[in-house]
C-alpha cells in the first residue's frame, strides 16, 4: 500500500470489530511519524488532529472514528471536505462503513481481525 503524495489527502479506512487493533494501529503510526503526545480513540470526539514534525511530508495525522455518527452529514459539518482537499493530510478514519458515500474512491483499506488477546489479523484491501 502506498502513501506517497497525491493531489488530495490520503485517507485509510480502518474496519473492524471493537478491539481490533484500529486505534493502536493508529498509535503505532503517529509515534513512527514523530508524534510525542499520547494518542487515544476519538470515539467520543469524532475527530483528533494532530502537527506532524517538520521532516515529514503529511503536516498533519487527522484520526476520525466514526462509529458515533447517525449520518454521513455529521463529518460534513466537522470539515471533512476541506480535509480530504489537503494533500498534507494523512487521514486514518476508524468505521469507514459508516460513511461509505462520502468515503474517497481511492481510500486505502486496512481490516483488523481479533485472533486472540496478542494476535491480530490484518489484510490491506484494494481499492474498490
Amino acid at each position: 500500500m502506498s502513501l506517497k503524495p497525491q493531489n488530495n489527502a490520503v485517507v485509510v479506512g480502518l474496519s473492524g470489530n471493537l478491539g481490533s487493533g484500529k486505534t493502536t494501529f493508529t498509535q503505532e503510526v503517529a509515534k513512527t511519524l514523530g508524534i510525542t503526545e499520547t494518542v487515544t480513540s476519538p470515539t467520543f470526539v469524532i475527530e483528533k488532529i494532530y502537527k506532524l514534525p517538520k521532516e515529514n511530508w503529511f503536516e498533519h495525522l487527522i484520526h476520525i472514528d466514526a462509529y458515533r455518527l447517525e449520518k454521513e452529514s455529521e463529518l460534513l459539518h466537522l470539515g471533512w471536505n476541506e480535509l480530504v482537499l489537503n494533500p498534507r493530510n494523512l487521514i486514518f478514519i476508524e468505521w469507514p462503513e459508516k460513511v461509505e458515500g462520502i468515503m474517497p474512491k481511492n481510500a486505502k483499506r486496512i481490516k483488523f481481525t481479533f485472533v486472540d488477546e496478542n494476535t491480530r489479523q490484518i489484510e490491506i484491501k484494494n481499492n474498490a
